[in-house]
Formats: structure tokens, C-alpha cells, sequence
């Protein structure tokens, strides 16, 4: 029995503790979202405080025909964590609208909000979505997002595709999405005007940062007007990126997400696993 206990107490030390941790843009249903990367990463850590800060599930795109287990392990995992003593935020955004009609839902340690004003160090921080500065999700444009979204789904599907033959040949990934974000002036105007306008707003508001999600783009930087300055920080995304934001210790780092981290994590379950099964028969 205590070969079980010391087996569960290592299994727990062995992970990551962070203070706080803002995931977006999953995209839960749909055939961009890496699940099983996710769940990986969430496994890997042990934060005080978790911020879902929109898009979790993409409710534009979600069908009855299309939700793996993989992506249910996601939200299982989720609630896992809030019986381990996680504090987690669920923030609506653009995708996953239809749950604004209950914002700031309580249940226990699970809040449901449209924004988030956190003290952190002393030190205001002004977390949302963003796509309340996006014309694109409001109105008949909406429609044409929609639309959009399947168009990019079915893109994010082809490139995982062609990845996958990349992989295989022993050639590097590409993503076609970020090229064309990367190679379109309209593009790289929005999302330059998104950050010079979550940075005026929380600089009139006295915030010393300013988290967002929405445009996929993970970021964080320190901008500077006239009027003060701002960290600017952007999750980023689990469709391309794989990526997160992580406060510790006064500190902020962007989380990316690498296969190789894991592949020593995935041998040393294997032999915890080995070593359980010798120790059973042993007994």
C-alpha cells in the first residue's frame, strides 16, 4: 500500500506548479483543435488559478457528428482540476457566446464571466477575449464569420494533412494560415490596431496588464503612448500555436507547447507502469 502512496505523491510533485495560467482559443469540436496536446500540457502543471479566456468550445462550428473523446477528455480533465483546488474563470468570447446569457455563474470554485480584473502583486490585470473590438463578430459581418470559420476549419484540417506527409518525409511543419495572416496588409493592420486599442483602454484604466485571446496570435510586450504604458499579452492560441500564458513568481512567460518535452514524461509513465504491475506480483 505505501509503494502506492509514495507512487501518487511523486506522481503530484512531478508537476508544475504556476500561479496563473490563460488558455484560449481552443476550439473545442472543431478538426483544428489539438486535444491531445492540451491535455498533455494541462496534465503537466499544477496552477492556483486557471483563465479560460474564450473560444474554449467553439459553439459556431460544434455538431452532434463531431466531438472525440479526445476533446471530452479536455473538459473532463477541467473539472478534475477544479476538484484538485484550481480556481478557474471561464470567459466568454466570440465562439462560445451562447453561454453570456449566464455570466457570473458561481459553482464553487468555477466562475463564469465576460471579463476579469485580477490583483496580481499588487498589480492590476484586465483580462477578456477581445472580439468586443472586432466588427467582424457583430451584425451581418457575423454571418460572413461564420462562414469564415468553416472555411478555416477545413484549412487547418488540409494543413494538418499535409504535415502529417511533411512529417513523414522528414520535412518541417507549415502552417498556411499564419502565412496568409502574415502576407495580408489587412491582416497585419487589424491586428496591430487590436493591440494599440487594448493598450489605450488599460492605460486610461490605470491596469499594468492587459491579456487578450481572440486573434491567435500569441505576444507580450511592453507598449508605450503619451499617455503611460501597458504589457500587452496575447494567449495565443491550441489550433497553430499550442500555446499559453503563465504568471509565476511576478513573472510572465509564454508557455509553447513541444512534443519533445513529453517524450520523457510519456517513458517514465511507462515505467512507473511497469514498476506497478512488478510490485503487484511481487506481493
Amino acid at each position: 500500500m505505501q509503494f502506492f502512496v509514495n507512487f501518487a505523491r511523486n506522481y503530484v510533485k512531478n508537476k508544475r506548479k504556476v500561479e496563473l495560467v490563460v488558455l484560449s482559443d481552443v476550439h473545442l469540436g472543431t478538426y483544428g483543435c489539438q486535444a491531445e496536446e492540451l491535455l498533455k500540457y494541462l496534465k503537466s502543471i499544477q496552477p492556483k488559478t486557471l483563465v479560460l479566456n474564450g473560444d474554449i468550445i467553439d459553439m459556431w462550428n460544434f455538431t452532434k457528428s463531431y466531438f472525440p473523446t479526445a476533446h471530452m477528455n479536455v473538459l473532463r480533465y477541467l473539472i478534475k482540476m477544479l476538484a484538485n483546488g484550481t480556481k478557474i474563470y471561464y470567459i466568454t468570447g466570440n465562439h462560445d457566446e451562447a453561454l453570456r446569457k449566464y455570466t457570473d455563474l458561481i459553482l464553487g470554485d468555477f466562475e463564469l464571466v465576460d471579463k476579469l480584473i485580477l490583483d496580481l502583486d499588487g498589480n492590476k490585470t484586465w483580462i477578456f477575449h477581445g472580439d468586443v473590438f472586432d466588427s467582424s463578430t457583430k451584425g451581418y459581418a457575423k454571418i460572413i464569420a461564420k462562414i469564415g470559420g468553416k472555411g478555416y476549419d477545413l484549412l487547418i484540417l488540409i494543413n494538418s494533412i499535409v504535415n502529417w506527409f511533411l512529417v513523414l518525409l522528414g520535412k518541417e511543419k507549415r502552417s498556411f494560415s499564419k502565412a496568409i495572416k502574415d502576407s495580408v496588409k489587412k491582416a497585419v493592420s487589424f491586428i496591430s490596431n487590436f493591440e494599440s486599442t487594448a493598450a489605450e483602454i488599460a492605460i486610461a484604466k490605470n491596469y499594468k496588464y492587459v491579456v487578450c485571446g481572440h486573434i491567435h496570435k500569441p505576444q507580450m510586450k511592453q507598449i508605450d503612448t503619451e499617455q503611460g504604458s501597458v504589457m500587452y499579452l496575447n494567449s495565443g492560441d491550441w489550433v497553430e500555436n499550442l500555446t499559453a500564458l503563465e504568471y509565476h513568481k511576478a513573472h510572465w512567460t509564454i508557455y509553447q507547447y513541444k512534443s519533445a518535452d513529453f517524450e520523457k514524461d510519456a517513458a517514465n509513465e511507462e515505467l512507473a507502469d511497469t514498476n506497478i504491475v512488478a510490485k503487484i506480483l511481487q506481493d
